[in-house]
């Protein structure tokens, strides 16, 4: 036995996930369609887990991605456990995003093609996956979508880095600015899919790519995926820690609380009551204001600005 035995599928544990290997080909496949296949904290340990081991094997020879059902590929990162978790401790996220890196750099660095078997809606770090992806086939109701700037976050665990490299830079700006669909077709011709199919024949198209590439030298593929990657790795590479960083920063202030609170509670956001705010000389920066009062009474400081009275032992200020 050596030191890099893969394990049987029936051997792993997984609840967020599906996970098969068969003919050459492992599956990986994101399962929480009640959430349109957005991965949630152990959805990333459960891919990380699988890509570790597909990369191990060498009776896998390709790795496709897709997601549970016929409506979402995925629709990127949990909102909610974002709202519940990361807006009230911001230092989580950057844990969290620890694991989204981890789980992007195995994807890309697994010595084997990838390709994303898009069902259903890729949005947000969906796409991002799909980017990641060395190959994709796309079903014709297919809708693409970046959608950082609407829910108080960017777009730079992929999609800041990569889709100037595929799509160019205005149609990048375009797509990551205005958060406007892509349809499929759209898609094919600006390069961030290889093909388009009738959804009763996605899977016959992947199966076909997949055994194109099953027929190559696998140290020549391997080595040719490295070569071919090295844009988009050094776009990465060079941005994803400042990202990481800036975006847990991030989370302490009121863009991703009002994006993604509103986004939970289904409600239009208040794009415009921040400008308006920062306009009327206020503050954008901060929930309830600067952190600027002390009480008279007892004495609290770092008071936010805009309370009337102390959080601690109640006196108006």
């Amino acid at each position: 036995m050596g030191n890099f035995e893969p394990r049987p599928v029936e051997s792993f544990d997984f609840k967020e996930i599906l996970y098969a290997k068969k003919d050459w080909v492992a599956r990986v496949t994101i399962n929480r369609p009640q959430v349109y296949n957005a991965y949630s904290t152990l959805t990333l340990r459960e891919m990380i887990e699988a890509f570790q081991d597909a990369a191990w094997d060498d009776g896998v020879a390709v790795v496709v991605l897709t997601g549970a059902g016929d409506k979402a590929f995925c629709t990127g990162g949990d909102v909610k456990e974002y709202a519940d978790d990361y807006t009230r401790r911001p230092r989580d996220y950057y844990k969290w995003m620890g694991l989204f890196v981890q789980c992007h750099d195995l994807l890309r660095n697994i010595g084997k093609p990838t390709v994303a078997r898009l069902n259903g809606m890729v949005v947000g770090g969906g796409n991002e996956f799909n980017m990641a992806c060395d190959l994709a086939i796309a079903a014709d109701h297919v809708k693409i979508r970046q959608v950082g700037t609407k829910v108080g976050s960017v777009a730079c665990g992929g999609a800041t880095q990569w889709l100037p490299l595929l799509v160019g830079d205005r149609r990048a700006r375009q797509i990551l600015w205005l958060c406007d669909e892509i349809d499929a077709r759209t898609a094919l011709a600006w390069g961030l899919v290889n093909e388009v199919v009738p959804s009763a024949e996605l899977d016959a198209a992947v199966d076909r790519m997949c055994q194109k590439l099953v027929d190559k030298f696998p140290e020549c593929l391997r080595y040719t995926k490295q070569q071919t990657n090295f844009w988009k790795d050094l776009a990465w590479n060079a941005t994803i820690g400042h990202a990481r960083e800036w975006l847990a920063l991030h989370y302490m202030s009121p863009e991703p609380y009002e994006g993604m609170t509103a986004f939970v509670e289904k409600r239009p956001v208040g794009y415009r009551a921040l400008r308006e705010k920062a306009a009327a000389g206020g503050s954008s920066e901060f929930l309830w204001g600067p952190y600027t009062r002390a009480c008279p009474k007892c004495g609290a400081k770092g008071i936010p600005e805009g309370f009337a009275y102390c959080g601690g032992c109640g006196a108006k200020l």
